[in-house]
């Protein structure tokens, strides 16, 4: 009996000892999977004790070289997405030269302050991203003088309208050119706008719909309140755009402004910009294809394309 017992206990003691062997072999550090998971380990038994779901650590890797493989996934994927993120929403655009073609195409919003009109019918936009160009967070400011501003504005052509030419060349100016142009001035000089952009003409301007930020209410669309003032015509030349109305829309404001007399159409004898522009020998606007044709490119390629923006 006695030697029974002595046995019994020399098997328990050897498989303590091998049981403490397997575990001295594991990874003796825990992984970073392990510790977050560690903090539900409480609520977690609790809940498991009475039914046999499979635990969490069930699938977490313990093996160190899968653990710093995913670590290393993951980091490169959130370092590659805060980038893109940063291009596409907090970098400020320049100017003109700018603005990619992904843009175009994705026909991308931006805001920004006016600081100049110069016709009646384009602006020069300081892009302001992020939320560090207004109060409570304002940290960054707006230049104000030409040498500050210089090359440091988008000049954007209004999208679906013409005003009457201004005096360009020692030609001379277009009648109620002059009067587009002041009330241009007086309706978003210095204000903040948001802007659709969509295309780019000869000029190197960027073709986009601007809307004049109102706080408490719905954005106001520049080009349709020009059309119902009587400050500018429809665009009808090839290659226009129109923004979410389209022409027929933009017509119909352009007949209401017209049989309401309003701006130009107040004068005596009108006369449309583009036959204006003709009789004098100017060049119509002529409207650069946002798309271009695709191009094969390596995997890095197109990693820093999509980052590009």
């Amino acid at each position: 009996m006695m030697d029974t017992s002595n046995t019994v206990v020399c098997s328990q003691h050897r498989h303590r000892k091998e049981h403490r062997s397997e575990e001295d072999t594991r990874y003796p550090y825990a992984s970073p999977l392990d510790n977050i998971t560690s903090l539900f380990s409480s609520s977690s038994s609790a809940s498991s004790s009475s039914s046999t779901k499979t635990s969490i650590n069930d699938w977490i890797p313990k093996d160190p070289v899968v653990v710093g493989i995913i670590s290393a996934a993951g980091a490169t994927c959130l370092t590659l997405g805060s980038i893109a993120g940063y291009r596409r929403y907090w970098r400020r655009i320049r100017n003109a030269n700018s603005v990619t073609t992904g843009m175009l195409d994705r026909k991308t919003w931006i805001r920004g302050v006016v600081t100049s009109v110069g016709d009646g019918d384009n602006l020069r936009l300081y892009h302001t991203p992020g939320p560090f160009f207004s109060y409570p967070f304002k940290i960054r400011s707006i230049p104000s003088t030409p040498k500050e501003l210089k090359d440091e504005t988008i000049h954007i052509r209004i999208a679906g309208v013409d005003a009457p030419e201004n005096a360009h060349f020692g030609q001379p100016a277009q009648p109620h050119a002059k009067e587009s142009l002041e009330w241009l001035r007086g309706t978003i000089l210095g204000k903040r706008m948001r802007c659709q952009l969509l295309a780019k003409d000869q000029y190197n301007r960027i073709v986009a719909v601007p809307y004049i930020n109102r706080l408490l209410w719905f954005d106001k669309p520049l080009p349709i309140l020009m059309l119902k003032e009587g400050m500018a015509v429809v665009y009808e030349a090839g290659g226009a755009e129109y923004g979410p109305w389209g022409i027929d829309k933009m017509k119909s404001i352009e007949a209401q402004a017209r049989s309401s007399k309003k701006g130009l159409w107040s004068l005596k004898k009108f006369e449309h910009p583009s036959d204006f522009k003709a009789r004098m020998k100017r060049p119509d606007e002529v409207r650069v294809p946002s798309t271009s044709k695709a191009k094969s490119r390596t995997l890095l390629g197109r990693v820093w394309g999509w980052i590009r923006g």
